[in-house]
Formats: structure tokens, C-alpha cells, sequence
């Protein structure tokens, strides 16, 4: 039997119809939490400058989102897709929401449970799964963004103990966090550290004057000859292949996330459009009008194309960085240029926090540049398709 003929504006290719039914439920169920949860609070959130997230946490790991993509430790073990259609959900309420998700499951938690001794995995994983626990991860510093090689923190060994001192930058979750995992130039090369909320010597102030990402904790973290025991270190990895695969998995959470602010940004454009009346009839009348719409429906459309044969990709193994990339920096390019675009649709109004475009907007500015500036990401598809590295 055939399905009847529709069309559903907000998904003109139901691209939704290639999930499955458990993908599909977990869509629906992170959007319902973000409807009754996120949206009614998240503008006040953004204008105060402020993220609950203790108060949400648990929330989240009851939801069940909070490290879903991985294995055991309390964690759901969920598939790529259905991992990125969460994502899709939670940025479709805000960036913040998802950022705070996507640090504490594929950063925090995903470097815990990749490179960290059974001890550490039983001691944190299954707190941060229930969000009993806040996680972050530090690898960015003032100086070194794009160029972690280079870091200046450092580690150095004070018998079978570790001594850590340096700074890290732009830290979500940095001064909520009961534990930081943190990467610093050692003897033998970069290593991982489990620093726990406390610690002697271990501080997080918090950045203010933002003007994106406001409903978010981001913050600075200064170690000052912090001294961890021997077992606190991550065993499994040394070098940058330990940050940059979380990095990795970050990335992928954004390339889906952004469907979803895009999407929000395009639907609010539309229904605003359809009551929106001027010169006696509603503006989504005017062909001006239509042909901004028809243009976010197509690059809604293709980065949630993108992003779900990246999960497929990802979910039959067959993945490599440089398809992360493709998906990151065209799905958050696009999301961009819809946010504008749906503002101009929206007038004055847009500007408020009444609709949440302009939040959108602010919000994908930040989401452009970290995990990774366009710039890297165009480097490392520049060097997939010629073979030949442009970084220097």
C-alpha cells in the first residue's frame, strides 16, 4: 500500500520517513522534552545569561540522552543516528542545551570511557549518565585554539604523582563541573587527566559579556601546581589522537544539531509569515517572501540529507574525519545563513527573544567557530581531495 500523497512544510522530502521506528521515537520524545522543558524558558535563560544545569541534568539523564552513543556504565548504547536525531531535537530548543549534552557525552564522558582505567569508568561514567554528575573537557587555551600541539600546559611527574599547571579557555560546563578531563604536554607526549571538582590548586571562573551562547556555562580553568595521583591520569592514550577523537564525536553531535536550529529558525519564518499581515494580505503571499522560505526549506532539507547519511555511515563503520568535516561545515554554514534570513522575514519582532531566531543566530556564530573553525574544516577536506596538507 501506498502512503497518501502530502506534504509537511517543515520536512518537504519526509526525510523523517528514512529513520526507523526507534529513531523516530527518540526524535519525538527529546522534541516533546525540549517543547515543554526548553522552549517556555530558554529566552529568559539567554537574556539572564543563565543555564540550570543542575536542575536539568537529571532530567536529562532520566531522558536518557546524557552519553546515549555509548556502551554500559548506565549509558544506552544508542545508535549514530539516533544519537544525532537527539541532538537535532535538543538544538532545535537551543545550542546551549545541546552544547551542554554533547561535552558532557562525547567529550567528558566519551574520553572516560575510550581511554580511562575500569576504576575511572565505574567511578564517573555511570554518575555523569544520570546526570548526578557535570562534566568538561579541557584542551583549548587563550593561545592555542586550532593549534592544540602546541598547549602550554603542562604535567610533569613529582614521584608516582602528577603535578599540572597551565590555563584552558572558553570551557563549557568549566565552573559547574565535578570533574575536568584535561589534556597537557607530558614527557612522553599529551595525556589525559581526571581532575576532580576541589582539587587544590583547581579553579574555574566563569566568562561574562557573552553575547552568544548565553544559555551556557562557559568558563576558564586554571591549574596552579595541581597535584593528582598516579591513577588519575587516562591510561589508554597518548598524543592528540585522545582529544581530537572526542573532538571528533563532538563534531558529529554539531553537524546534526544544527538541522535542528536551522529547522526552528525556518518553521518560526513560516508560521510568522502565514499571520503576518501587510498591504491586506499575509506576507508569505509576496513573491519576496516565498523565494527566502523556499531557499530555507532547501538547505534545511539538505543538511538534514547530510547528516543522516554521515550517521549511516558512521553506524556501518565507514566513517573518517573528513566526512565530520563536510557535515560540519556545511549544516552549520547553512543553519547560519537560514537564521539570518528567517530574522529579515520576522522584521522587528526578530530581535527579540519573543521568537528565538536571532538567539539561533548568536548562538551558530559560536557553534561556526568551535570544534573546529570553517577554516580547519576546509583544510581537512582540502587535503582529503588533493592529498596534499595546507595547515602551515
Amino acid at each position: 500500500m501506498t502512503k497518501p500523497n502530502r506534504i509537511d512544510p517543515a520536512d518537504l522530502l519526509a526525510v523523517g520517513d528514512l529513520l526507523t521506528d526507534e529513531e523516530r521515537l527518540i526524535r519525538d520524545t527529546v522534541r516533546r522534552f525540549a517543547d515543554e522543558r526548553i522552549r517556555p524558558h530558554v529566552g529568559e535563560w539567554f537574556e539572564r545569561g543563565v543555564f540550570p544545569a543542575r536542575e536539568l541534568a537529571p532530567e536529562l539523564g532520566a531522558l536518557g540522552v546524557l552519553g546515549m552513543h555509548l556502551d554500559g556504565y548506565g549509558c544506552t548504547g544508542s545508535t549514530a543516528v539516533a544519537y544525532g536525531v537527539a541532538c537535532m531535537e535538543l538544538e532545535a530548543a537551543d545550542s546551549g542545551l545541546r552544547s551542554f549534552v554533547s561535552v558532557q557525552g562525547s567529550l567528558a564522558m566519551r574520553a572516560i570511557h575510550a581511554f580511562g582505567s575500569e576504576e575511572q569508568k565505574q567511578q564517573w561514567l555511570p554518575e555523569m549518565a544520570a546526570g548526578r554528575a557535570i562534566g568538561c573537557f579541557g584542551l583549548t587555551e587563550p593561545d592555542f585554539g586550532s593549534d592544540p600541539a602546541n598547549m602550554r600546559t603542562r604535567a610533569r611527574r613529582k614521584g608516582s604523582d602528577w603535578v599540572l599547571s597551565g590555563t584552558k579557555m572558553w570551557i563549557t560546563n568549566g565552573s559547574i563541573a565535578d570533574a575536568a578531563v584535561i589534556w597537557a604536554q607530558t614527557e612522553e607526549g599529551v595525556r589525559g587527566f581526571v581532575v576532580p571538582r576541589g582539587t587544590k590548586g583547581f579553579s574555574a571562573n566563569d566568562v561574562h559579556g557573552k553575547l552568544s551562547l548565553r544559555a551556557s556555562v562557559t568558563s576558564e580553568l586554571v591549574l596552579e601546581d595541581v597535584q593528582l595521583p598516579a591513577d588519575a591520569v587516562l591510561p589508554g592514550v597518548t598524543g592528540l589522537r585522545g582529544p581530537l577523537s572526542s573532538l571528533n564525536e563532538a563534531r558529529y553531535g554539531i553537524l546534526w544539531g544544527t538541522v535542528g536550529a536551522a529547522r526552528d529558525c525556518y518553521t518560526t519564518a513560516l508560521d510568522y509569515a502565514k499571520t503576518r499581515i501587510q498591504f491586506d494580505r499575509p506576507i508569505a503571499a509576496f513573491q519576496l517572501t516565498q523565494q527566502k522560505l523556499v531557499e530555507m526549506m532547501l538547505e534545511v532539507e539538505k543538511a538534514y540529507l547530510v547528516a543522516l547519511r554521515i550517521g549511516r555511515l558512521k553506524d556501518a563503520g565507514e566513517s573518517v574525519p573528513a566526512h565530520i568535516s563536510f557535515g560540519k561545515l556545511n549544516n552549520v554554514r547553512a543553519a547560519l545563513e537560514i537564521a539570518r534570513s528567517a530574522r529579515t522575514i520576522l522584521g522587528a519582532n526578530g530581535i527579540t527573544t519573543e521568537y528565538p531566531v536571532l538567539r539561533h543566530a548568536n548562538n551558530l556564530e559560536s557553534v561556526l567557530t568551535y570544534e573546529g573553525t570553517g577554516e580547519i574544516h576546509t583544510l581537512v577536506l582540502g587535503q582529503a581531495i588533493t592529498g596534499e596538507a595546507a595547515y602551515h
